[in-house]
């Protein structure tokens, strides 16, 4: 799912929305006006090359100049989009998902431009591009196979509809490449051959897994594939009008693409590269390495032509953000996040009845507590996840399963429709439903900001009571009711009375969820009392 927006909006449907795209080599941004739930017109677009993953090494580390280069470009973002009294929401991708140091970026881009940045997996990045692809192209009812070679990462993704049945995103980009091969002066055959090996290396799991799947269009995203399909075309227009004023649905074939790569390879410096016809400029350093990606991905899953989109992640990003402000409950998970947390759940729960079960207790108490516990909707969706997928570390053992909970659900690439912070928070509840509470000792714990340790903290207090008023994994509890007085003493109670069948005997469930109710006593202040109905 898309991040938050990073600012308020005066209203719950905001006219005006924009989406900020951080990528390794560039950050784009585009602001668009709502038109109906699923649609949007497009006011303005902004883009800049910043270079953010640009430093040396395996992109562990961004470097300082590039931090301050993405952060003035971010503040032009933020001035642009205000100027349109726009909501904004803004994902970074490989270079910052990577990055040791994302923090240092993530802060800045916080404080000095006000932007919220939310680092979204692999996983997500490829269902948000198809959710923006699928808006250019009327391919929705076509079995389609969508590529996306960025700076530091590929994503492939296919799916028919609103279905996406497989997703990888794989290291192999533009810039990747560049400095892998062909940073050390002019390109050579040598070079390009062994970058060609190199990328037929990496791809070759995720070819063997594609091979099983069809596909009856295969469509091309960002910015390598736009301008290798430009070069292309410059290649073929003898009329000198050059490129056309849109690229979308142009149709870039195998036959074009290797005559491309053979012009980029034929120039070995960037200065060559820059003069050929349909050169973006500013891609010139880099625009081979990305070619090799895109034709070893052709070969390898046997693609004759791809469609061109030109709409990809960012507007992925808009049309999820509509959504989300829009459409999804507030106690409920999408039906996107939903089947994908079930889906994990299903593979690794051997009592998903149970799970159901706890998560519905869950919620009922959420609804009467939440806002007590600084809860808000964002947050009871988490709990929900958390709930579903507490008992799926039973998977790998008994003993000690709700860390390997934790280790499934921060690990998976089953999870989509969630940003990696989202997931944290996920793994966390189910790390905390059980044994020790949350504390600063556990190093996982003590990264998350204070404001998502007091959420992890009043989420786990629910989920853990939830949990006892299923004891016997039996269903016996139907509602919760809540109520709150004062005891003799005069200190604040909260009651929580179980409702059941009439003959349904609830004294194992009272006891239970008296013994886990102690975190959620100290995170309310008062004393939690346990009764049956009747």
């Amino acid at each position: 799912m898309a991040a938050p927006p990073s600012s308020g909006s005066p209203s719950p449907f905001p006219e005006v929305i924009a989406a900020i795209d951080i990528g390794t080599n560039s950050i784009h941004m585009v602001v668009a006006r709502t038109a109906g739930n699923d649609r949007f017109e497009v006011i303005t677009r902004l883009k800049e090359m910043v270079r953010l993953g640009s430093g040396q090494g395996e992109m562990k580390h961004l470097e300082p100049d590039a931090i301050d280069r993405a952060v003035a470009t971010l503040t032009r973002c933020r001035q642009l989009a205000d100027s349109f009294d726009a909501t904004v929401f803004a994902v970074a991708t490989s270079a910052v998902r990577e990055a040791r140091n994302a923090g240092e970026f993530l802060k800045r881009a916080w404080t000095e431009a006000g932007v919220d940045v939310q680092v979204i997996a692999g996983q997500e990045e490829a269902r948000l591009i198809r959710l923006g692809a699928l808006q250019a192209l009327p391919l929705w009812d076509r079995d389609m196979v969508l590529i996306d070679v960025g700076g530091g990462s590929t994503e492939i993704v296919y799916g028919r509809g609103p279905e996406v049945t497989y997703a990888r995103s794989v290291k192999l980009g533009s810039l990747r490449m560049t400095r892998s091969f062909f940073a050390d002066g002019p390109v050579t055959p040598a070079a390009v051959e062994a970058c060609r090996t190199y990328v037929r290396g990496q791809l070759a799991p995720l070819v063997h897994e594609a091979a099983r799947r069809s596909f009856d269009v295969a469509v091309a995203s960002s910015g390598t594939a736009e301008t290798l399909a430009v070069m292309a075309l410059a290649a073929e227009d003898d009329s000198g009008s050059g490129p056309p004023q849109s690229l979308n649905a142009a149709v870039l074939t195998r036959t074009a693409l290797a005559a491309v790569i053979d012009r980029l390879a034929g120039a070995p410096s960037t200065e060559e590269r820059r003069a050929l016809p349909g050169m973006d400029a500013a891609r010139a350093d880099i625009l081979l390495g990305g070619a090799l990606v895109l034709e070893q991905i052709c070969d390898g899953l046997g693609i004759d032509e791809l469609v061109i989109s030109e709409y990809a992640l960012r507007e992925g990003v808009l049309l999820d953000g509509l959504h989300r402000l829009r459409g999804v409950s507030l106690h409920h998970l999408s039906d996107l996040r939903r089947a994908s947390v079930e889906h994990l759940m299903e593979l690794c729960d051997d009592d998903p009845e149970h799970s159901y079960q706890v998560a519905t207790l869950a919620l009922q108490l959420a609804d009467a507590l939440g806002d007590r516990l600084g809860l808000d909707g964002d947050d009871v969706e988490l709990l929900h996840a958390g709930a579903l997928l507490a008992n799926v570390g039973l998977f790998i053992s008994h003993s000690g399963h709700h860390k390997h909970s934790y280790y499934v659900i921060r690990n998976s690439e089953h999870l989509t429709g969630f940003t990696d912070r989202e997931i944290e928070l996920i793994a966390q509840v189910a790390r905390y439903h059980r044994k020790g509470r949350p504390a600063d000792k556990h190093p996982e714990f003590a990264a998350l900001s204070s404001e998502d340790q007091d959420r992890v903290r009043a989420m786990v207090c629910l989920l853990r009571v939830a949990i006892g008023l299923d004891r016997n994994h039996d269903g016996a509890v139907e509602r919760v009711a809540v109520t709150t007085g004062f005891t003799d003493d005069g200190a604040e109670r909260v009651r929580l009375t179980l409702i059941g069948a009439p003959d349904a005997d609830l004294s194992l469930e009272v006891y239970a969820a008296a013994e886990r109710s102690n975190m959620l006593s100290d995170q309310l202040g008062a004393t939690v009392e346990v009764v049956a109905a009747g």
